[in-house]
């Protein structure tokens, strides 16, 4: 007998604000469950570099997918706690 998997798709949604010398991002993913985590990253431009606002945005993104990576860790910790009822080893990334 074939086991059946079932696919599971996140979409990760992320959102620019920037001006002159800084970059944010918000990064939102809404889990299967309902909930969400959001997280927020920034880039700040040093006045000599020259204005590349992708790049900015690449840095922001991935401060803010770090950060959003690190709530997730955070919230499988403690769920896997609550399941077993003690107190689980921390996870690492």
């Amino acid at each position: 007998m074939t086991q059946t998997h079932t696919a599971v798709g996140w979409h990760v949604e992320l959102e620019f604000t920037e001006d002159d010398q800084q970059t944010r991002a918000a990064a939102l993913v809404r889990l299967p469950d309902g909930s969400e985590v959001r997280a927020h990253g920034r880039a700040n431009r040093h006045h000599t570099d020259a204005n590349q606002p992708r790049v900015g945005e690449e840095i922001a993104a991935a401060r803010a997918l770090n950060e959003l990576a690190m709530q997730m860790l955070t919230k499988a910790h403690g769920e896997i706690d609550d399941a077993s009822g003690r107190t689980s080893h921390p996870i690492h990334v």
